[in-house]
């Protein structure tokens, strides 16, 4: 049994794809960037977004983040939302 020939590139989503974000901010308010796993993210339902936050937010308040807003293109949805207690 032989497997199909896999792509010769994979293309990332594009923003249309995938277009609800989170913003990244400091306390006062300004962006900030992460590396790693957590850098770029983008998401294809309001959905996705909240649960990949609810799970990594203490994560990304331990690498300088203090809240977040919800984006979907440009279109601010809520926030900032404090990322502390």
């Amino acid at each position: 049994m032989s497997l199909p020939d896999q792509p010769p590139t994979f293309r990332s989503p594009s923003p249309t794809e995938r277009p609800w974000f989170w913003r990244l901010e400091n306390a006062a308010g300004e962006e900030v960037e992460v590396s790693g796993e957590h850098a770029d993210q983008r998401f294809a339902s309001q959905a996705d977004a909240e649960s990949w936050v609810g799970e990594i937010w203490a994560d990304l308040a331990a690498e300088g983040v203090d809240g977040v807003t919800l984006f979907e293109h440009d279109r601010r949805v809520y926030g900032p939302m404090s990322l502390h207690a």
